[in-house]
């Protein structure tokens, strides 16, 4: 069996650990006791598998019986599921008017609840035009009637703001 180099992945294999003693765990998971790198090297060799130190930190370090192909194979099976259950925090975002009528002003923020509980940011823009940019108090008005009606799932992450002729605040999904 050939000697397989895998140090790019922190895991010693076969002739790469060094130690003087190791604690040796069979292929079926028994303990087969303390020894050296050696011996329990050549009872990995007799049954066709690998030599793998699992717990390089523990006195003295732990080594299993295992093929190290099936291993590494498994692993990444592993990191492709966690990778799978994680969620990206997106920031989604949902304009309005401020002299808008209250039928969108539901449908708007209906919109942003289902954003919040699907757990993204939502960022909420008051789009001014022309001489509404006299009345930003109108605008102010219109995010905290927002804040509002959302208060109970999520929360002000960045209060009113007026940026050019816009003015936002963006609202982040409470944590459970």
């Amino acid at each position: 069996m050939e000697v397989k180099d895998i140090s790019k992945d922190g895991l010693r294999v076969n002739e790469e650990i060094r130690t003087r003693e190791i604690r040796l765990v069979g292929d079926d998971g028994e303990q087969l006791g303390i020894m050296s790198p050696k011996d329990a090297l050549k009872i990995a060799l007799e049954k066709g598998l690998d030599l793998v130190e699992v717990a390089p930190a523990a006195k003295p370090p732990v080594c299993k019986i295992m093929d190290i192909g099936r291993f590494k194979y498994e692993q990444s099976k592993r990191d492709r599921e966690a990778r799978k259950k994680q969620h990206i925090v997106s920031v989604k975002e949902v304009k309005l008017r401020p002299n808008i009528e209250d039928n969108d002003f539901n449908t708007k923020v209906r919109n942003a609840i289902r954003f919040l509980e699907d757990g993204d940011k939502v960022k909420v823009t008051i789009m001014f035009r022309g001489r509404e940019m006299s009345h930003p108090e109108l605008g102010k008005e219109l995010l905290d009637r927002v804040a509002e009606v959302v208060k109970e799932i999520g929360s002000l992450e960045r209060g009113a703001k007026l940026e050019g002729k816009n003015m936002s605040m963006i609202i982040s999904p409470k944590q459970n």
